[in-house]
Order: structure tokens, then sequence, then C-alpha cells
């Protein structure tokens, strides 16, 4: 007995034990406090705007994130490939840094022609004025440029693992947006003042950023044609699936606006306010676990074993997730609001499927940090088939429809990646393991 307290101690006092502890704590902690405060300014949102007007912000923020992915295109997994490679060299990460940011801008502008007009029909079919959704479309940029340099500025801290001031960054964001949210939107409950609200402190968390990562990368370095070329190998594979991904990937949003009422967006937008927390798993895992991924080496039994491991440690924490929440369905309707009681098994529906689709993400970074990528003229007919198929199977034009079809869409593209990642390991060589 004692022998085995004796090895238990010597486990835990190990110094990569008491490291990972240290991580994952102060990561932790502090995505705990900044998705709670996003939910507290999420759920002022949903109370002090009206249907009408949030159905509106739910339009607008779900164009944003398919403007941001058509702007990345697998930029940020080729950033963090390349700079994998040269981490510990501060000029040659900064060359990495200002290369994919300047690929990033030229994509930007791309996804800005693409996705405006749309958006701006989309809010003119939803009741918004022409100079409303004018308006709406402007208070979008800062938030859009912002999201351009923000998950590249992270890259270079996360290589070193300096984890803290990024964890304070961004407590200082969701401090300012819990605040203008609070001011702003008691006196003028509109759209445009929601997403100002979110943007702006986004903007300002960029330049604080960015001294952040000038500690460990030149972030006034030039861009390279050589890295650029390196990275555009990877775009160039990732790009259709990305341009597809983008709209596919809010398929849900875009059937119950086109096919639903109003009322049904602002549902769909309000329930989403509690996947958000979510999103506290996905920032542990590219901040913890996805950088260290990049890092190791191409050993077949060793990647498939922190493969394993990541599956197995995601999904379960999923499957907990989803039982609290059924369990306290009633208690998390009654924060949103009389307007959105009765909703028991949409909430429960909502977040399983973005449990799904976070896992799906998390095996497609897993992926495309080593620089590998799916050929489009595989993924995207096999997701399409899903989206088409579901389509027949489940009755789109309702709320609890269009939510089981976004389970069944995201079940196949992880199934997709999953698969994708395994076969990739397995056709790599075991070779003898040097940390380096």
């Amino acid at each position: 007995m004692k022998g085995h307290v004796r090895s238990f101690k010597n486990k835990i006092s190990h110094p990569k034990v008491f490291e990972w502890v240290k991580i994952v704590s102060v990561t932790g902690g502090a995505q705990a406090l900044v998705q709670l405060l996003g939910l507290l300014s999420g759920v002022i949102t949903v109370r002090l705007l009206s249907t009408q007007e949030y159905a509106l912000y739910t339009l607008a923020y779900t164009m944003l994130g398919t403007m941001t992915l058509l702007a990345d295109s697998g930029v940020a997994s080729g950033v963090m490939a390349q700079g994998g490679k040269v981490w510990q060299d501060k000029l040659k990460l900064g060359v990495v840094l200002a290369t994919g940011y300047d690929l990033r801008k030229k994509f930007a502008w791309g996804a800005m022609i693409i996705a405006c007009p749309i958006l701006l029909y989309l809010l003119l079919h939803h009741g918004a004025s022409w100079l409303m959704a004018l308006i709406i479309v402007i208070a979008l940029i800062p938030a859009f440029f912002a999201a351009l340099s923000d998950s590249l500025l992270e890259i270079a801290p996360k290589l070193h693992q300096d984890i803290n001031p990024l964890q304070k960054n961004q407590m200082m964001v969701g401090i300012l947006r819990f605040l203008f949210t609070c001011l702003t939107l008691f006196l003028f409950p509109f759209t445009f003042v929601a997403i100002l609200a979110a943007g702006l402190p986004r903007t300002y968390g960029n330049y604080k950023l960015r001294k952040i990562a000038n500690r460990y990368a030149e972030t006034e370095a030039q861009p390279s044609k050589e890295v650029a070329t390196e990275i555009f190998k990877i775009v160039r594979r990732t790009l259709p699936a990305g341009i597809y991904y983008s709209f596919s990937g809010q398929v849900s949003i875009w059937l119950i606006s086109v096919l639903g009422h109003t009322e049904s967006i602002a549902q769909i937008g309000a329930l989403g306010r509690f996947s958000t927390a979510l999103t506290l798993f996905g920032v542990m895992f590219g901040t913890v676990i996805l950088p260290r991924f990049a890092r190791l080496p191409e050993n077949k039994e060793i990647l498939l074993k922190k493969l394993f491991q990541v599956i197995l440690l995601m999904t379960g924490v999923f499957v907990m997730v989803v039982f609290l929440v059924w369990i306290f369905s009633n208690l998390l309707l009654s924060i949103l609001g009389p307007r959105y009681h009765g909703l028991n098994t949409e909430l429960v529906l909502n977040i399983a499927g973005s449990c799904i689709s976070l896992l799906a993400g998390v095996l497609f970074s897993l992926y495309s940090c080593r620089g590998w990528a799916i050929k489009p003229f595989i993924l995207i007919p096999i997701d399409l088939a899903a989206i088409v198929l579901g389509m027949f199977l489940f009755k789109v034009d309702t709320v609890k429809g269009v939510l089981i079809y976004n389970i069944f869409v995201a079940f196949s593209l992880m199934a997709t990646n999953g698969i994708f990642v395994l076969l990739k390991i397995w056709q790599l060589k075991s070779k003898n393991y040097i940390n380096g």
C-alpha cells in the first residue's frame, strides 16, 4: 500500500504533471470567467433586444462567422504548421505571421464582396429598412477586421505556451464588452449597437495582443514570398472546402432564414447563447493541446496515442455537458426570458449539435496543424450528400426540425474528419521519438 502511495506521489510530483496542471488550471479558470462574461453579455442582448432586432442580430453575426471563415480559408492552419517549424526563431516566426496576415487581407476583400450583398438581402427580407440594413453591415466591419488578426497573433504565444497574457487579454475584452453592452443597450436596444458593443472591445484587445506577440515574433516583419508559397500549398488544398464550409457550416441558420419565420431565427439565435459557452473547451484545446500536437514528431504511435486521448477527453466532456443541459433546461430557459419558454427539447438538441460540431472542428484542427488536408473533391460531395439527404429526412422549416438536421450534418462531418486523420496517421512510419 505504501508503495502505491509513493508511486502516486512520484507521478504527481513529476515536472510535466505540474506543468499540465498549471496550464490547464490557468487556462480553464480564466476561460471560465471569459465565457461567463460572454454569456452575461449575450443574455443581456437577448433580453433587451426585441424578437425582430435579435433575429437581425443573429443573421448579422452568422454572416460575420462566414466572412471570417472565407477570409481565412486555411491561412491560420498554414501559419500554425509553418510556425511550428520555426517557433524558436523570433524573426522567422514574425515573417510567418506577417505573410499569413497579408494573405488574409487579400482574402478579406473577396469575403466582403461575396457576403455583404447576401446579408443585405436577408436583413431586408426579415423587415429591416434599407438604412438600418446598411448601418448593421457597417457596424460589422470593426469585428471583422479584428477577427482577421487575433487568431494569427495568438499563434506565437501559444507555440511558446505563454498562456497568462492571452488569458488576461481575453478577460479584458470580455469585461469591456460586458460594460459596453450594459451601458448602451439599455438606452439604445438596436442590432447595430449590440454589434459595436462586441466589436470595438475586440479591436482594442488586438492592439494589446500585438504587443504580447512581439515578445516571440517580430510583428513588424515583412511578408515572404517563400513562406507565402508554403502557406498557400495548404490554402490551395483547403480553399475550395473553406469556401464551401463558410456557408454550409451555418446551413441551419440559412435554411430557417429563407424557409422559416423571423421568430424562429430569434429562437435559434437565443438558444445559441448557451452554445457559446462551449467555446471554453475550444479555446482550451486550441491553447493547450493543438500547439503541442503541431510540434510532435512524425511518429505513428505517438500521434495515434495523442489523438485517442483527445477524442476520449472531448467526448466525455461533451456527454456530461448535454446531460447537465437536459437536467437544468428549465433554469437555463428562464435566464433567456419568457419569450423562449418551452424550448426544452430544442435547447438540448442545440447543445448536442454544437458539441458534435465542435468535435468535428477539433479533428479538423488536429490534421490541419500537421499540414494535412482532405481533397475537396472527396470532402465536399460527402458533406453535400448529407446536407441534401437531411433536407428530405427532416422538417427544416421548424426550429426542432432544423436542429435535428444540424446534428445529422455535423455527425457526418465529424465521421469524415475522424476517418481522415486516422488514415493519415496510420500511413506514417514508426520512428524513434526525439523530444525537440
